[in-house]
C-alpha cells in the first residue's frame, strides 16, 4: 500500500480536495488542445503552491482537479489563484477562439464546487474512533 502522508513542520497530514471549475454560463469554451493547456498551467500552479496534482481533466464547459495540499494552505486563496491566472493564460493564447463566446474579460463562473477526499469512507473512519479504547 502506498504511502500518502505529507510531512511538513509540525504536521502530517493527507488531505486531498477535489476542484471543479466551470466556465461563465456553463458555455462550451474548451477545444481538447486548450484543455491540456489548461492542464498543464493548473499543475503548474499546483506545484507553486506546494501542492501535489494527482488528476486532472475536463470538457467543454468544465475542468476537475484533484489534489494533495497541506494543512497551512488557505483553500480559498488558492482556488482565486488558479482561476485568475488560469483565466488570464488562457484567455491570451486562444483570444480568438474565446472572443467568439465571451465579450468581456470572463472565462471562470464566479462560484466553483470543491470537496474533501480520502481513502476511507466516513462511515470507516467513524467506526475506527469510536471504537477507540477496544481491544
Amino acid at each position: 500500500m502506498k504511502n500518502d502522508f505529507e510531512s511538513s513542520g509540525r504536521s502530517v497530514s493527507d488531505m486531498k480536495a477535489h476542484l471543479v471549475l466551470t466556465t461563465k454560463y456553463r458555455r462550451k469554451v474548451f477545444t481538447p488542445e486548450m484543455l491540456e493547456r489548461l492542464e498543464e498551467i493548473l499543475v503548474d500552479l499546483c506545484h507553486k503552491w506546494g501542492c501535489k496534482p494527482i488528476e486532472c481533466n475536463g470538457e467543454a464547459d468544465h475542468v476537475h482537479l484533484l489534489f494533495q495540499y497541506l494543512p497551512q494552505m488557505d483553500l480559498s486563496k488558492f482556488v482565486n489563484n488558479l482561476k485568475s491566472v488560469s483565466s488570464r493564460r488562457i484567455r491570451s493564447e486562444y483570444q480568438d477562439v474565446i472572443d467568439k463566446i465571451y465579450h468581456k474579460d470572463v472565462l471562470w463562473n464566479a462560484s466553483y464546487f470543491i470537496a474533501s477526499c480520502g481513502g476511507v469512507t466516513v462511515s470507516t473512519l467513524k467506526k475506527y474512533i469510536e471504537n477507540q479504547g477496544e481491544k
